[in-house]
């Protein structure tokens, strides 16, 4: 996370990924300009600049990963952002996703497990003008203590549902969250309809890193 320049040759990679995620089915206009905007190479530590704009997940170190730009911009269109928005993300990790909600106009509270993480990222986003809210600690219980939530996304891959996120969600708020094993999950999107109701969409195929976590791996 050394160079925040961001070049010709950047802004052009960006506007091949967008053109390569668009064709993928993201529709969003706001979501896909928000991903043309956001330069993806300060989020690595070292590495080509061609890798960073790859449609690709990449390690980040401590066995967590920077989600592939199709992922991101799949589960935010699926969060429906407008401006104000207060958003829980569980899992921040290279601070990418946050990143984009925070282009997106939202108020953005996100919690990160591992520590050494969380430290480097809650001090490199401000850098970039994004200031989210920083939690460190276990997300797969969420974050009671700011709820209730215009939506919550959750960017590892959990075992099940947590009931605990649904609870934190407003009426007719979204959790976008990865279900399933260890190695690949559907994205299942629930609409929270009343206190005791709720819809549920699926979609196959996503691959996370697993969540950790009372309620997660």
């Amino acid at each position: 996370m050394n160079n925040l320049e961001d070049s010709y040759k950047a802004k052009g990679l960006r506007r091949q990924l967008v053109k390569e995620i668009e064709g993928k089915g993201i529709k969003s206009a706001t979501v896909l300009s928000a991903i043309g905007k956001m330069p993806r190479h300060v989020f690595f530590d070292s590495i080509f600049l061609e890798h960073a704009y790859e449609d690709k997940a990449f390690p980040i170190g401590e066995k967590q990963t920077i989600s592939q730009p199709y992922t991101v911009a799949f589960q935010t269109e699926l969060l429906n952002v407008s401006k104000g928005d207060k958003i829980l993300e569980i899992g921040t990790g290279s601070g990418y996703q946050a990143a984009i909600l925070l282009e997106l106009g939202a108020e953005v509270f996100t919690i990160e497990y591992n520590q050494k993480l969380f430290q480097k990222t809650m001090n490199f986003l401000p850098k970039l003008g994004y200031n989210p809210h920083f939690f460190q600690g276990d997300g797969s219980l969420g974050l009671p203590k700011h709820a209730p939530y215009d939506s919550i996304v959750v960017t590892a891959g959990a075992p099940n549902v947590p009931d605990t996120l649904i609870k934190q969600l407003k009426i007719g708020g979204v959790l976008v969250i990865p279900v399933g094993d260890q190695k690949q999950q559907k994205m299942i999107a629930i609409k929270k309809l009343s206190q005791n109701k709720a819809s549920k969409k699926e979609f196959s195929h996503f691959s996370f890193v697993p969540l950790l976590g009372k309620d997660g791996w």
